[in-house]
């Protein structure tokens, strides 16, 4: 069998960067549960090690820049004549106001809530299990960089079903 790239992308031409906003939001879809479940020990006081949350924190942040880049991206392509935002804002404006505008939106707030806590425990890596504020602090920016990110994902999927690229 002879699979090319477009076989595997789609027919497309903006394939390429639908894939990489769908492998990053898929990547970081698995790091912002885990930086979720890393909240919850973070407020139980269950971290033994401060480090544990660096390197996860950053993929995280970098996860959601990345995410983000491509979805900026892919939403030139959206918008352009004869895209899914004509063809939404012709037959149901609404279903373009409520899933891709306010989903573009929300998911703008995971970047600085993602790189915020990355920061935290790189900063304060030393005070952060002395300091119960601070870690619900990063607990409580952890816990929304996963619900923003939560409401964008399922946003997006949505509206990939409706009318894709």
């Amino acid at each position: 069998m002879n699979m090319n790239l477009s076989a595997l992308l789609g027919g497309s031409r903006y394939a390429l960067e639908g894939a990489l906003h769908g492998v990053a939001a898929g990547l970081f879809m698995i790091t912002a549960t885990i930086g979720l479940f890393q909240a919850y020990r973070l407020l139980t006081g269950t971290i033994q090690h401060p480090a544990q949350l660096e390197f996860g924190s950053v993929v995280n942040a970098l996860l959601a820049f990345l995410t983000v880049l491509f979805g900026n991206r892919i939403y030139i392509f959206y918008r352009a004549q004869g895209g899914p935002r004509s063809y939404f804002m012709e037959n149901s404006p609404q279903i373009h106001k409520i899933f891709f505008e306010f989903k573009e939106f929300v998911a703008l707030f995971t970047l600085p809530l993602a790189v915020t806590a990355a920061f935290l425990f790189l900063a304060y890596r030393d005070q952060m299990l002395r300091s119960k504020g601070l870690r619900t602090i990063a607990a409580v920016l952890l816990a929304l960089t996963f619900f923003y990110f939560l409401v964008a994902f399922g946003l997006g999927a949505a509206i990939t079903k409706l009318r894709g690229l």
